[in-house]
């Protein structure tokens, strides 16, 4: 099983900058709220482990839980599967319309996130040698990522699915057992059941398909320093927040084999450093102050080392179906 690294940097404000946040994720706690009155449903057992979770906290009033075993973070609400498709969507809309979080940020987020990607996907799916495949990609649509797949004539076909759909197994037109590839960046993220998710996508794909997920992950850097005072974990984008191990638990639940399980994030200490600026009296450790505060090269080797200990908080997997 490989574990990757990463040269490429870029500054948070490239990507995702705490700025442009707080509207948009106000936009989402809001919504989130919203329907959660319509049609809340409790969410007590951990898909990973099968057990009971336990009460967490909360993040603008809305309450996640713990899986004791994996470690990892759910909200502990969802409402009905229409309800939280519609609120996908609501959430997503906003984000590409005029003034919303991606507003102004397009070129750059697909230069420095997008781009990368579909050269991981690329470079893996050679190395494994497929050539040509029938790729699907699940995303509430539109896709930035979709373009790209169909400019680069890579692939002999490329499909997008609603990721909610295929969740609850109700994706029309999409033939059971057809997919080489299934591409799910940040799916499992936001979806209200991951596990059918997973389901889903094995039932889509032929033997020996590939799946390429990424995700935030609770077990990196900066979430484990700001707990769920983390500006970037809220609903519906970060529903569900897995730990590594309970990405890697969960996969294999489902079946698959594990290829790939990476932390290449570059952003970990410059995220810790922005919620500093924002809030300086964050109950941090004196090593956790000390590593923020640190020149450009400590800061670099750490975020380094987050990279090679599978510490980093973005996560990249690559899985095979082996029957």
């Amino acid at each position: 099983m490989r574990s990757i690294q990463t040269r490429q940097t870029f500054p948070l404000a490239a990507v995702k900058p705490l700025e442009w946040l707080a509207t948009y994720r106000e936009f989402c706690l809001s919504a989130t709220r919203k329907r959660l009155k319509r049609s809340g449903r409790s969410r007590l057992i951990s898909p990973i482990s099968g057990k009971e979770m336990k009460p967490l906290g909360e993040v603008e009033g809305l309450p996640y839980a713990l899986c004791p075993e994996s470690r990892s973070l759910f909200l502990a609400q969802v409402s009905e599967p229409d309800e939280w498709e519609e609120l996908l969507a609501e959430t997503h809309r906003y984000r590409h319309a005029p003034g919303g979080r991606d507003d102004g940020l397009s070129q750059s987020r697909t230069d420095n996130v997008y781009a990368p990607k579909l050269d991981w996907i690329r470079e893996t799916l050679t190395l494994q040698g497929v050539l040509k495949p029938r790729i699907l990609e699940a995303i509430t649509p539109p896709s930035e990522l979709s373009s790209l797949l169909k400019e680069c004539r890579s692939f002999a076909e490329v499909q997008t699915v609603n990721e909610m759909d295929l969740a609850h197994d109700g994706v029309a037109g999409t033939q059971r057992g057809s997919a080489e590839a299934i591409v799910m960046l940040e799916s499992l993220d936001r979806v209200d059941d991951p596990g059918g998710l997973l389901r889903g996508a094995f039932a889509r794909m032929v033997s020996g398909g590939l799946l390429f997920v990424t995700a935030l992950v609770a077990s990196g850097f900066d979430l484990e320093v700001l707990g769920l005072k983390n500006l970037y974990l809220y609903p519906p984008d970060r529903t569900n927040c897995f730990s590594l191990r309970g990405l890697r638990q969960l996969l294999e639940k489902q079946g698959f084999k594990l290829l790939e399980v990476s932390t290449p994030g570059v952003l970990d200490v410059e995220i810790v450093q922005a919620h500093l600026q924002v809030d300086p009296s964050l109950p941090l450790s004196c090593f956790e102050r000390e590593i923020v505060g640190a020149d450009a090269e400590t800061r670099s080797e750490f975020q380094s080392f987050l990279q090679r200990m599978g510490l980093s908080s973005f996560a990249r997997i690559v899985a095979k179906k082996t029957s």
